[in-house]
């Protein structure tokens, strides 16, 4: 259920709830999170059932800070600078967990590493109040579109959640971007909300998982974000019955459509992204075609999550 009560008193109702074992819809600067102890076994495995989320795809683990962080995962030097430079922000970073955390099994679906993020907002407040950190995959049904709005996690889950709290819309609207450090050399296991050459600028080259990798993290699964339409990328033409997806000028105005950034702003594009494929769904159409966008930025996410959409859908 959502609560329209004032923040301090969601919070507090949050903080009890997660206490108790329960599962929370939290916003984050990224994405709405389903959000339970991370030492939690019953209520962790309460979020896989809740989803849908298929056992061997690990969870993120969002901390109040890097100390709260740091006491549950082994940060090499280039882990740490990256913390230290992107955190609170929308960065993952995968790391060796350490001994005796006490953090459930299922978190890291049986990995000798952990996911660790610290978010902006609530989601790292909420951790602060309980002194644990909160695992936290999407709020939606497992595969599905993301939820970027307490309207959408209602629609996709409603009663399965124990509180919604609803602060609006994302800012970001892509899940977080996931690296690692292998061998002294950074890995890109996600793109997602900060754009590679952020990183890059700050530790050199980022390198990409070549072919089809093992899952490390979450988001990896060569299929999710599926709309209940099939999505066609790279579009420049509309077939019957599609809806568009545009991005920049409109190859038509004679179809459904939305404007992902008729400016072409990619920062606005991800902000947009899945809310605006939920609405074209919603229209049921035979399909909905996407025009081109570019790979550079953020359009690495975008186009990330829009490929794994359309195998979705395939």
């Amino acid at each position: 259920m959502s609560n329209s009560s004032q923040p301090n008193d969601r919070l507090e109702q949050a903080v009890a709830i997660l206490e108790c074992g329960g599962i929370v819809a939290v916003p984050t600067e990224t994405v709405y999170g389903l959000a339970a102890n991370a030492h939690d076994a019953d209520a962790i495995a309460r979020i896989y059932k809740t989803k849908g989320r298929p056992a061997f795809n690990p969870l993120i683990a969002h901390a109040s800070d890097l100390a709260m962080a740091q006491v549950i995962g082994e940060f090499d030097d280039l882990s740490l600078r990256l913390a230290e430079t992107f955190w609170p922000g929308p960065l993952t970073l995968v790391v060796p967990i350490l001994a005796d955390t006490g953090i459930a099994p299922a978190v890291t679906a049986g990995l000798p590493t952990i996911a660790l993020r610290h978010p902006l907002g609530s989601m790292a407040e909420l951790a602060k109040r309980i002194g644990s950190p909160l695992a936290a995959p999407s709020a939606n049904s497992s595969g599905k579109v993301s939820p970027t709005c307490a309207r959408h996690v209602q629609d996709d889950l409603g009663n399965k959640v124990d509180l919604i709290l609803d602060e609006g819309d994302c800012k970001v609207g892509v899940e977080s971007t996931i690296v690692k450090v292998d061998d002294g050399k950074v890995v890109l296991l996600r793109a997602g909300g900060l754009p590679v050459e952020d990183i890059e600028a700050v530790v050199g080259p980022v390198h990409r998982s070549a072919g089809n990798p093992r899952i490390e993290a979450p988001g990896m699964m060569l299929s999710h974000y599926a709309p209940s339409s099939p999505i066609r990328l790279n579009a420049n033409c509309l077939t019957d019955g599609e809806a568009l997806l545009a991005f920049g000028a409109p190859l038509t105005r004679d179809a459904p459509q939305l404007n992902l950034s008729p400016s072409g702003d990619l920062k606005e594009a991800a902000h947009n992204l899945f809310s605006m494929i939920k609405q074209l769904d919603a229209l049921n159409p035979l399909g909905i075609a996407v025009q081109p966008i570019p790979e550079t930025g953020l359009g690495a996410a975008i186009n990330d999550r829009l490929s794994r959409a359309a195998q979705g859908t395939r």
